[in-house]
C-alpha cells in the first residue's frame, strides 16, 4: 500500500485522482510518460526544444500529444507521430505503442545510441530493449527499467523513479 501512495504521489495524483473512473487507461499511461520525463536528464547541451514522439497504433497518441501542452522547462514542447525509426532525431522520447518484437527490434536497432528515452507499451518492449516499459496488471499499471540501456543512451533516472518501478535491470 505504501508503493501505491508513493507512485499516486509521482505521478500527481491523489488517491481521489487514481479512483476516478473517468481516468482512462491512455490518459494514466500519458501521466505516467510526463512524470518519466520529469524524472530523466538528458546529456548536454540544455534542451531548447523537447519532442514527444508516439510509434505505432492505439489509443495512446492522442493521450500523449495532449503532453505538449504541459509545461517542461524548455522554449517549445511538440508532439510527432513518426511512422520510420529515421524520423527521431527530432524526439527526446519516443514511446513505442507495438507489439510484435522484430518491429521493436528493428526500432531500437535504427535508434542506435542516440540520447532518446524509449518507453514501450508492451511487455515485448521490455525484451527489446525499450529503457521503460508501462505494463497493465491486475491491480493497475506499472511500469519496469532498463537502467542499462537509458546509461547506454547516456540518460539519467532519478533514484525515486527507479524505487517506484516494478523492475529495474
Amino acid at each position: 500500500m505504501r508503493r501505491l501512495l508513493a507512485l499516486l504521489t509521482l505521478l500527481g495524483l491523489g488517491v481521489g485522482g487514481a479512483c476516478r473512473a473517468e481516468e482512462s487507461e491512455a490518459q494514466l499511461k500519458a501521466a505516467f510518460i510526463y512524470r518519466f520525463v520529469q524524472y530523466t536528464q538528458w546529456p548536454p547541451p540544455p534542451l531548447r526544444e523537447f519532442g514527444y514522439c508516439v510509434a505505432g497504433r492505439g489509443g495512446l497518441p492522442e493521450a500523449i500529444k495532449s503532453l505538449a501542452t504541459k509545461p517542461l522547462d524548455v522554449a517549445a514542447v511538440r508532439f510527432h507521430r513518426i511512422t520510420a525509426p529515421e524520423q527521431a532525431g527530432q524526439c527526446q522520447t519516443l514511446v513505442l505503442a507495438m507489439t510484435e518484437r522484430g518491429e521493436l527490434q528493428r526500432w531500437l536497432s535504427a535508434l542506435a545510441d542516440a540520447p532518446i528515452l524509449v518507453i514501450g507499451d508492451s511487455p515485448e518492449a521490455f525484451r527489446a530493449g525499450a529503457a521503460i516499459v508501462l505494463a497493465v496488471e491486475p491491480n493497475g499499471l506499472s511500469f519496469r527499467v532498463n537502467l542499462a540501456e537509458a546509461r547506454k543512451r547516456g540518460l539519467s533516472l532519478s533514484s525515486q523513479l527507479l524505487k517506484l518501478a516494478r523492475e529495474v535491470r
